[in-house]
């Protein structure tokens, strides 16, 4: 199968294409997916820094709009490649570029058309017209979780028609390590050492993971915590938290900002993964924590449900409630053991893995296709393509 992905969004940045695949890490890591499974892929990348490059067989074509144009579709670069490469399935990075993916459908109007969706919200009401207009041109939609597509369909945004895929957001590189390796680099401690990747803020809520950890410490009096983070407007609030409560000052560790190799060497030596997320499109962090085959201990939200496979690693705990999050806690500590690392890889290996993702996108264009894989793969391109 013949695959186009599609990237609308412009790097304001306007970072040179290597830099680009480096910092958004996870365009690469769909593509790559997707070509594990027997594709071929294109990735159109709409970009102020033209470009072109290939990596694992995947091509990456960084295109500017042309001038006067708001679009990409419209350009005849865009058209001209679109030609050249006849896709079978077009795949579209994020829900909110309505108007180029009517641009599209104009363009191919027999060829399917998947979204998949990065933490996209439902649109304001005034907008609510557009973004269903942009729905109803294409065939199919993947949230991370199936229960992430309710509020499009309750508003009427998404048409019942368009199929829904639950399919992971990305995959990780993460790999297994050795624990005591990993623990003397990093200086990690703790029985259990419990790591945070996740920003200060109300959404991820680190004041009730602190409260979580503060209620576990007559259970689990060994626990630790290290967090790692990126944007912080709760800094303030955690330090103050943590330098009231006589539990958690000797427990916490902040180091805020790390080099992304060195998340990967905390994860190996580490204990427990926590996250207090109300809301995720998706979580990176998490994915990254299965790779190395961390026990997680993640709020129940859909995508994170779904990313443990319900619970069956890990433990799961009402988010908002400290009091779930150190009974959590204790139990997940209690069933650590000598298979625990195995068991938690064999679950990423089996669901998140670059191979596990290519197998599901693969499935999900096939059963977009109007015609069978190889018949779609056969048929004429001109009757597909203007």
């Amino acid at each position: 199968m013949n695959v186009m992905q599609i990237s609308f969004f412009v790097d304001p940045e306007r970072r040179a294409p290597d830099q680009l695949l480096r910092d958004w890490f996870s365009l690469e890591q769909i593509a790559a997916a997707v070509a594990s499974a027997g594709a071929r892929v294109t990735v159109v990348q709409a970009s102020l820094s033209p470009g072109t490059l290939t990596r694992g067989g995947v091509d990456f074509v960084f295109m500017a709009p042309e001038l006067g144009e708001t679009s990409l579709v419209r350009s005849d670069a865009f058209r001209a490649l679109l030609r050249e490469r006849a896709p079978d399935v077009l795949h579209v990075h994020g829900l909110g570029f309505a108007r180029d993916v009517l641009a599209l459908r104009e363009l191919a109007p027999r060829v399917p058309i998947l979204l998949q969706d990065h933490a996209d919200r439902l649109p304001r009401l005034w907008r609510r017209g557009l973004w269903r207009r942009g729905f109803d041109a294409v065939d199919g939609v993947s949230f991370c979780a199936r229960a992430q597509a309710e509020p499009f369909s309750r508003s009427r945004v998404l048409p019942r028609r368009v199929h829904v895929f639950e399919i992971p957001e990305s995959t990780s590189a993460f790999t297994p390590g050795n624990a005591a390796t990993a623990r003397a680099a990093t200086g990690l401690v703790g029985d259990p050492a419990v790591l945070w990747v996740a920003h200060l803020d109300r959404n991820k809520d680190p004041l009730t993971v602190l409260d979580g950890i503060t209620t576990a410490v007559h259970d689990v009096p060994g626990i630790t915590l290290t967090c790692c983070f990126g944007s912080a407007p709760l800094k303030s609030e955690v330090e103050d938290r943590i330098a009231r409560d006589l539990e958690l000052r000797d427990r916490v560790r902040l180091l805020g900002r790390v080099p992304h190799d060195q998340v990967e060497q905390l994860m190996r030596a580490a204990d427990l993964f926590v996250l207090g997320s109300h809301r995720e499109g998706s979580s990176f962090a998490l994915m990254e924590a299965l790779a190395t085959g961390l026990t997680p201990v993640v709020t129940d939200i859909p995508s994170l449900r779904v990313l443990t496979g319900n619970g069956a690693v890990g433990r799961l705990w009402r988010r908002g409630d400290s009091r779930a999050l150190a009974g959590a806690l204790r139990d997940a500590a209690a069933a650590l053991g000598p298979r625990s690392r195995s068991e938690v890889r064999g679950h990423f290996e089996e669901q998140l893995s670059s191979a596990a993702i290519g197998r599901k996108f693969a499935a999900a264009y096939a059963s977009l296709s109007r015609a069978d894989p190889a018949a779609a793969q056969a048929r004429p391109r001109e009757e597909a393509l203007q």
